[in-house]
């Protein structure tokens, strides 16, 4: 009873502020992987002719071993605890990196991606769930900061990236920051660690439908509303993960990649400011969202992302070869795009409980993978008809998209939360699987009062 207390009191305290910060620190250090890939692209291809879709290639096996493996990874963290997962994940991304500093063959190549993807997944996977945990009545803020590091990480290192592979050759420079990544998030990860005792959070006047119901993974691969979001999520990710894995070819092929552009105060080549610009916005983009989506809803906060990110790749499909609309249309884009990766994981524990919380998004989130495989299309179709196809096919990705959300999802998941709430006898819930931390989410109908109970972790 004793450790429960304790437990519940540093609930309100720093300590999970503490794992907080941790998870976001160790999302920057896999933000290259991702990121920071399209700077490595060009100077790749000038060594060995490889083509720019073999070489995307890479990044579409990156993404998909990162996503469909997430589940897994999840259950060894809800079976061994987030510490030994992540440092595995730190091994492996610096493992990853030297291979493609050594890389002579495509072959290696795509064999570093799969080590990189399972590495990636391990700590992202494992730091989201952990934030959720943590922070049962926050999801949309926990999520979307932890989800900022993995967004804005490549901002700070962007330049030194691109510096070095100019200066000593993108070799060195994988070899220099992959191992350096890889060991920060080797040594945090000794810190980390899952709840273990009752966390509860009381907030008031709550706008948002909490499921009393905690459905099994099993039972949310069953229902049509998370179909629908993964529906969602993949027309959106699909724009963001063509642009961000092209941003430095587009530049080149609008002759503007090397062209100074001034802005706040600062003067930088249009792709590589483009590159730190559009990680600073997609970092500051994932929590703020998730705030608002915390207070207006979260559909309302998509059709409203979606909408803004539409609107960007217009203008970058009429005005794109402008160096400075190219770097400021791109970072408004990637400050909307980022949030899917805040939304998605509340709206999924919003809408299937806390108990199975992590599982559950992290099933959703494979919906990144399922959009990794237009990446190397994109090459094709660029190729042949231009950029400028590109984007007005996100443009139609993303409106449809944000009229799905207000139009079809919301009312669709508001009419499942509400069936769940007076047909809960009709889900037995079922006893905790080991390892499994779990919620329930009790509510005042009179008072508009909302607890969450998180229960220990064993």
């Amino acid at each position: 009873m004793a450790a429960d207390e304790q437990q519940g009191q540093a609930s309100e305290g720093l300590f999970p502020w503490f794992q907080l910060t941790i998870g976001i620190v160790c999302m920057a250090m896999i933000a290259n992987l991702q990121y920071g890939w399209t700077l490595f692209v060009e100077p790749i291809d000038s060594k060995f002719h490889w083509g720019r879709t073999a070489i995307q290639f890479a990044f579409t096996i990156f993404v998909l071993t990162e996503t469909w493996l997430v589940p897994v990874e999840a259950w060894f963290v809800d079976r061994y605890g987030p510490r030994v997962v992540v440092m595995f994940g730190g091994v492996m991304i610096a493992l990853a990196w030297t291979l493609n500093a050594t890389a002579s063959s495509i072959a290696v190549l795509y064999l570093a991606a799969v080590i990189a993807g399972i590495g990636a997944g391990a700590i992202y996977g494992t730091c989201v769930g952990n934030a959720l945990k943590w922070f049962p009545g926050r999801r949309g803020l926990a999520a979307g900061a932890t989800a900022a590091g993995f967004g804005a990480g490549a901002a700070i290192t962007v330049v030194p990236i691109a510096a070095m592979i100019g200066s000593r050759g993108y070799e060195a420079t994988f070899l220099t920051f992959g191992i350096g990544q890889g060991a920060i998030v080797f040594l945090l990860a000794l810190f980390l660690r899952a709840p273990t005792g009752t966390l509860q959070v009381q907030r008031k006047n709550l706008k948002l439908l909490l499921s009393k119901v905690d459905f099994t993974p099993l039972q949310v691969l069953r229902q049509p509303v998370f179909w629908l979001l993964y529906l969602v999520f993949v027309l959106v990710a699909s724009g963001g993960l063509m642009v961000a894995a092209q941003i430095s070819p587009i530049a080149h092929d609008f002759g503007i990649a090397d062209v100074p552009v001034s802005l706040f105060g600062l003067q930088m080549a249009a792709a590589t400011f483009a590159i730190s610009l559009d990680r600073a916005f997609d970092g500051f983009g994932r929590p703020f969202f998730g705030w608002v989506s915390d207070n207006i809803g979260r559909e309302n906060t998509m059709f409203i992302a979606f909408t803004i990110a539409a609107l960007m790749l217009f203008s970058l499909a009429n005005w794109g070869h402008h160096p400075a609309v190219f770097v400021l249309a791109t970072a408004v884009y990637f400050g909307a795009f980022g949030e899917i990766y805040s939304l998605f994981p509340a709206t999924c524990g919003d809408t299937f409980g806390s108990k199975f919380a992590t599982t559950n998004a992290s099933m959703l989130y494979t919906a990144k993978g399922v959009a990794a495989l237009v990446v190397p299309l994109a090459s094709l179709v660029a190729g042949r008809f231009g950029w400028h196809w590109i984007f007005f096919a996100g443009v139609c990705l993303n409106a449809v998209a944000a009229l799905l959300a207000l139009l079809v999802v919301k009312p669709l998941r508001k009419a499942f939360i509400l069936n769940g709430r007076s047909e809960t006898s009709a889900y037995n819930q079922p006893a905790a699987a080991p390892g499994f931390a779990f919620a329930t989410t009790h509510s005042d109908e009179d008072s508009g009062d909302t607890l969450d109970t998180l229960s220990p972790l064993r």
